[in-house]
């Protein structure tokens, strides 16, 4: 993977908090148009380490470049050039959809201001609602308002930080393919989640769980590395069975999901012998593909946390 192919492209990357180390020698790269799914539980250091690729907040250590610019010495650069939607919405409810895009062309100094903000309601299916007032929006339309005003300038590179918390299936499911059309016109996408479902939209995933980066590639290639044996398991009394197999040597981890167990472990024999015992006409057991839920709880079973650290 050569220079020119990447929109990211960091190593090291090192942020702390007093004496806690909340992102901790994070390397990362990312292709241009290529959309990224950031993983991990809740301050896990994901916000600071997207935070640091665009500039609003200065890495203690590391180095690297964000669309050609260096991560450190540029960041200003880089800023310009990049379209970040944060967690909450962050626009003026007393104003319109119109006036919030026009507010934002202006603060970036756009050509053609009124050629910009209509190209955004279009695109973004805004135009019919674009004299609405912000406060009047349900989740799914703020979240349209909060990603074209992340779209008027141009960027090349979006960061978006859990960009579908509190919104509708429907919604949920028109953002992503606005996103992925985004993408296939080689914008570069870097996107923060905890739905399983969306993390498996991504081209490519990198997990984080208290500053450490645990495992990075495909979702195959997260899945794989991860070195799961799973076992689905249905029968009367699964709560019980639960209890039962999460005290046994070589289980890590037996999981309700609906009317079902997924049971599972890194060291295949041990899991084996585990749950021989309970393999009777009573319960069905059937060996399944371990999805990506049952990797990142596990990943997270794995994780130390940084907070008193």
């Amino acid at each position: 993977m050569t220079q020119d192919e990447l929109a990211i492209d960091v190593q090291d990357m090192t942020k702390r908090f007093g004496d806690r180390t909340v992102v901790d020698r994070i390397g990362l790269q990312v292709r241009k148009g290529e959309i990224c799914g950031f993983l991990g539980p809740n301050g896990s250091g994901k916000t600071t380490f997207i935070r640091m690729l665009c500039g609003l907040l200065r890495a203690d250590a590391g180095r690297g470049t964000c669309l050609g610019y260096d991560v450190i010495k540029e960041s200003r650069a880089i800023k310009r050039q990049v379209g970040y939607m944060t967690q909450r919405f962050s626009f003026y409810e007393d104003l319109s959809i119109e006036e919030n895009l026009d507010f934002v062309a202006r603060m970036f100094a756009v050509p053609d201001r009124r050629g910009a903000v209509r190209l955004s309601l279009e695109r973004l299916g805004l135009l019919d609602r674009q004299r609405q007032l912000a406060g009047q929006l349900s989740g799914g339309w703020k979240q349209r308002l909060a990603l074209a005003a992340c779209l008027i300038h141009r960027p090349k590179l979006l960061l978006l930080d859990e960009p579908t918390a509190g919104v509708d299936p429907k919604a949920r499911r028109e953002f992503w393919e606005q996103i992925h059309d985004l993408a296939a016109d080689g914008l570069t996408c870097l996107i923060t989640t905890h739905y399983m479902d969306e993390a498996e939209r991504c081209h490519r995933l990198a997990y984080i769980a208290y500053g450490k980066l645990l495992t990075h590639g495909t979702v195959q290639e997260v899945i794989d590395h991860a070195g799961l044996t799973t076992w689905l398991v249905a029968g009367p009394d699964l709560h019980r069975l639960a209890t039962t197999l999460r005290a046994r040597a070589g289980v890590k981890q037996a999981v309700a999901f609906g009317n079902r167990l997924h049971v599972s472990g890194d060291d295949e024999a041990a899991l084996s012998e585990a749950i021989a015992p309970f393999k009777t006409s009573n319960y069905d057991w059937r060996r399944i593909g371990p999805g990506l839920e049952d990797v990142f709880i596990h990943l997270m079973g794995q994780s130390q946390d940084n907070f008193s650290s």
